[in-house]
C-alpha cells in the first residue's frame, strides 16, 4: 500500500529486498544524497530491512545515522536536531506483526506531504545511479536520541509538580519501540513505573492498536498494583491510550480531548484535528473561546493545517497528540507528559478528569475492500441527499447532522483507509444507541457496493 502514510505491506509478499532497495535508492536521490536518519520499531523483520536500507543509502552516497529501535517521533525529532536531509522510520505502526513499512520524513522533521510523496513514488520507478568505490557513504550509530527526545518533552511540562505526586504508573508498550524511552521518561518524572509488555522483542502480546478491547491485562495490572493510571502505546509509540485508576479504558479519543482541555485552559488558541476525531474537542475549544479546524485523516494533513493556522495544539482521535512546542508529529510521550501535568495541576484522579469531559459515544468499523471497492457514486448521492447538513468531502465524506434529523447531534465519516485495504465507517452520537443507529444506517447503504 502506497499513500501519504508511506509504503507498507506484508514482509515476504510485497515487502521484498527489491522494494527495500528501491525505497532506499530513491530516498537518497530525494534527499540530495545527504544525511539520512533511520530508526525502527521492534518487529522481528526490522533488522533485515534496516540493513537493506543502509546498503542502498550508502551505495548512493548518503551518510546514514542509525538511531536503532526508537519511537517514530524520535526519528522526527532527530532529523530536526541533526539538521539531516531526511529520515526513514521502519514501522507498520498499528498493523499486525507480519506487516512492515517505510514512513518518510523530510528535512523539516515532518512526514512528506502528498505532493512530496508523489514525487518520491515517481523517483522509485526511475533508474538509480550508484557511487564508485571511493564515493560510497557511511553509517554512524547515534545512541543519544532517547535523551534528546525526552529532554524536549520535559522542557514543556512542569516536571517538579509531577515529581512531587510520585504517581504509580503501569506502562504497556506492546513490546514495542516505546518501552525503554518511556520508562526512562516516567522515572525522570518521579513515577513508580510498573512495566507490562516492555521487552522490545517485537512479539505483540495483544492487538497492536491500543484499543479498549486490547487492554484487559493493563486494566487488571492497574487494579492489582493500585496504580494511579495506566498508559498503552502502539508498536511505534506515536499513539497513546489510557486506563484510569479503576481499571477502565477511557477510549483513545479521550487522549486528545484531555490534552486540549489542559492546554486551552492555560492559553486559548487554534486546535487542528482530523475529520474522524471526537466532537468533544469542538465543545472543549468553544468553552475556552477557541476555534477548531478539521483536516483530512493522516498525520501530515493535520500538521500542514497546524502550520497554516498557527495551532496551539493538534492531533488525531486515535490517541495521537501533536504539540508544536515539542515537534510537529504524533507523540505518545508528549501525551503522557501533558496528562500527568494535568493530574498534578488539578490534584484530580484521571477518572475525575475524564468525567468532566463532554460525553459522546463513537463506533468505528470497516468494510473489507474487494474487486472495484466502494462505489464512489454512492458518496456523491449521499452528499446531495444530506446537503442541508454540515458536509465535508475533503476526505471521503463526513456528514455532521446539525439540521433537524433523527441523527441530529451526531456525525458519520466514510472513507478509504490510508493504511489497510478497507473502507472505514466512523460514527459518533449522544449515546451508544445513537451512534449505533447512525453507523448501521450507513453500513447498510455501503455494503451492496462492495
Amino acid at each position: 500500500m502506497k499513500s501519504v502514510s508511506g509504503i507498507r505491506g506484508i514482509v515476504g509478499e510485497s515487502v521484498t529486498p527489491d522494494l527495500i532497495t528501491r525505497v532506499g535508492s530513491a530516498f537518497a536521490g530525494y534527499c540530495g544524497y545527504g544525511t539520512v536518519v533511520i530508526g525502527r520499531d521492534s518487529r522481528p523483520t526490522g533488522a533485515a530491512i534496516e540493513k537493506g536500507l543502509e546498503s542502498a543509502l550508502m551505495l548512493s552516497g548518503c551518510t546514514v545515522v542509525n538511531i536503532g529501535i526508537v519511537p517514530t517521533p524520535t526519528v522526527q525529532v532527530m532529523v530536526e536536531h541533526l539538521h539531516a536531509s531526511g529520515g526513514i522510520v521502519i514501522s507498520a505502526s498499528h498493523n499486525p506483526v507480519e506487516w512492515n513499512a517505510f514512513k518518510l520524513v523530510g528535512s523539516s522533521g515532518t512526514f512528506l506531504t502528498a505532493p512530496e510523496i508523489e514525487k518520491f513514488f515517481a523517483m522509485m520507478e526511475a533508474p538509480f545511479t550508484y557511487r564508485r568505490w571511493d564515493g560510497v557513504g557511511s553509517v554512524v550509530a547515534e545512541a543519544g536520541a532517547n535523551e534528546i527526545h525526552i529532554g524536549k518533552v520535559l522542557s514543556v511540562v512542569d516536571r517538579d509538580s509531577i515529581v512531587k505526586k510520585n504517581y504509580k504508573v503501569v506502562l504497556d508498550s506492546v513490546n514495542g519501540a516505546g518501552s525503554d524511552i518511556t520508562i526512562t521518561m516516567l522515572k525522570k518524572l518521579g513515577c513508580d513505573v510498573v512495566p507490562l509488555h516492555c521487552e522490545m522483542n517485537g512479539i505483540f502480546p495483544r492487538g497492536a492498536e491500543p484499543l479498549p478491547q486490547n487492554l484487559a491485562l493493563l486494566s487488571k495490572k492497574v487494579l492489582e498494583v493500585k496504580a494511579d493510571i495506566g498508559f498503552a502505546q502502539d508498536p511505534d509509540a506515536d499513539r497513546l491510550a489510557i486506563v484510569d485508576e479503576t481499571g477502565r479504558p477511557i477510549g483513545e479519543e479521550s487522549t486528545i480531548a484531555l490534552v486540549v482541555e489542559h492546554l486551552l485552559s492555560r492559553k486559548p488558541g487554534r486546535v487542528v484535528i482530523n475529520l474522524s476525531t471526537t466532537k468533544a474537542v469542538d465543545d472543549i475549544a468553544a468553552a475556552h473561546g477557541s476555534e477548531v479546524t478539521r483536516a483530512k485523516v493522516g498525520e501530515i494533513n493535520v500538521v500542514e493545517e497546524m502550520i497554516r493556522r498557527g495551532a496551539r495544539i493538534g492531533g488525531e482521535g486515535n490517541g495521537g497528540v501533536i504539540s508544536p512546542d515539542v515537534h510537529l508529529g504524533r507523540d505518545s510521550l508528549v501525551g503522557i507528559g501533558y496528562v500527568l501535568e494535568m493530574m498534578a495541576d488539578r490534584s484530580h484522579s484521571i477518572s475525575e478528569l475524564v468525567a468532566k469531559l463532554p460525553r459522546y459515544t463513537m463506533k468505528k468499523g470497516s468494510i473489507k475492500l474487494a474487486g472495484e471497492g466502494i462505489d464512489t457514486s454512492i458518496l456523491k448521492r449521499l452528499e446531495k441527499e444530506y446537503a442541508v447538513q454540515k458536509i465535508s468531502n475533503i476526505d471521503g465524506l463526513r456528514i455532521e447532522f446539525v439540521a433537524p434529523h433523527e441523527f441530529t447531534g451526531g456525525w458519520v465519516h466514510l472513507r478509504t483507509s490510508n493504511t489497510e485495504p478497507i473502507f472505514r465507517i466512523i460514527s459518533e452520537g449522544k449515546d451508544e444507541a445513537h451512534a449505533e443507529a447512525i453507523y448501521r444506517h450507513f453500513e447498510n447503504l455501503l455494503k451492496p457496493g462492495v
